[in-house]
């Protein structure tokens, strides 16, 4: 029975002097939403198209549950995949369109109204694909996808279009499915959002893994314990006693300390043991975007 585990592996594909992806490893496991992430590029849909049978590797392997894409008995029932904005035939109501994807596989009408509920176009489920704007393209291309009930959902910058309303309806839709037990493989630019969204992240350039882990590994890898801010009426005395114990504190104003190379909780208890009052203890650690940056930076200038 296939889990839904996908296992990219040496997954290579080089066009003449172009190296596209380049030896790229990585799993994406059932019940969370990957963040796949990389500059423009990258390599990045070059993979979901070698992953999806579209395009051949010239070496390594991408399999979903052990199996490669184009051995699946019943795709549709297995993956669902939007790799850019739904396309259907201008004069084709989304209902039509629909309609017409479960014929070709083989599945139910019932799914149709199934899906356009769960993407929240039943309003428009009448209207020509012409009259869609591009977020409900994104929706019906989501819709078409999830037709056969796929254990794997692999999407293609999902949230072009989107308006702000859209973009959290799919953040909600896309983590319900991971919490169902699906596998769900997105790449995107829009990296704040991805921080909200992602369980885990892949993060590639120049056709090369960079990083793989959770999203909070991922961020304290970059920023170690962070930088802890404290507010207190005697900084000197609290600055003495944190270099006493390695900690690097720099005075940020009359009253405040940015401290490094300790936690908040170390923090509060060197100024409880020197008898310093805190007044204010946070950490600001580094969000998506700067790790994103910090780590791609340099393969993306070579590429």
């Amino acid at each position: 029975m296939n889990d839904g585990r996908i296992v990219v592996s040496g997954l290579t594909k080089q066009y003449k002097s172009l190296t596209a992806v380049d030896d790229l490893s990585f799993t994406v496991e059932p019940g969370r939403v990957t963040g796949f992430l990389g500059p423009n590029g990258a390599g990045k849909t070059t993979t979901l198209r070698m992953l999806l049978g579209l395009v051949m590797p010239t070496a390594g392997t991408a399999t979903i549950g052990g199996q490669r894409y184009v051995d699946l008995p019943e795709p549709a029932r297995v993956v669902g995949a939007v790799l850019e904005a739904s396309s259907a035939h201008r004069g084709r109501t989304g209902r039509n369109h629909l309609r017409a994807g479960c014929l070709t596989n083989g599945l139910p009408m019932t799914r149709t109204e199934e899906v356009l509920d769960l993407v929240g176009l039943m309003p428009a489920a009448d209207r020509k694909f012409k009259g869609y704007s591009l977020g409900m393209r994104q929706r019906l291309g989501i819709a078409a996808a999830m037709l056969g009930d796929p254990k794997v959902l692999i999407l293609d910058e999902p949230a072009n279009g989107l308006d702000p309303e859209g973009i959290r309806w799919m953040r909600e839709l896309l983590q319900r499915l991971a919490a169902d037990g699906r596998t769900v493989l997105v790449s995107s630019h829009l990296l704040s959002e991805m921080q909200a969204l992602a369980d885990d992240v892949v993060i590639v350039a120049a056709g090369q893994l960079v990083r793989q882990g959770t999203v909070t590994e991922v961020l304290t890898s970059m920023g170690g314990d962070g930088v802890v801010q404290a507010r207190t009426p005697e900084p000197e005395r609290l600055a003495t006693a944190l270099r006493a114990i390695g900690a690097t504190a720099t005075a940020d104003g009359p009253e405040r300390l940015l401290i490094l190379g300790v936690t908040p909780a170390r923090v509060g208890e060197t100024a409880l043991a020197a008898g310093v009052v805190l007044h204010h203890l946070s950490v600001d650690q580094p969000d998506l975007e700067d790790v994103f940056l910090d780590l791609t930076h340099t393969k993306a200038a070579i590429r």
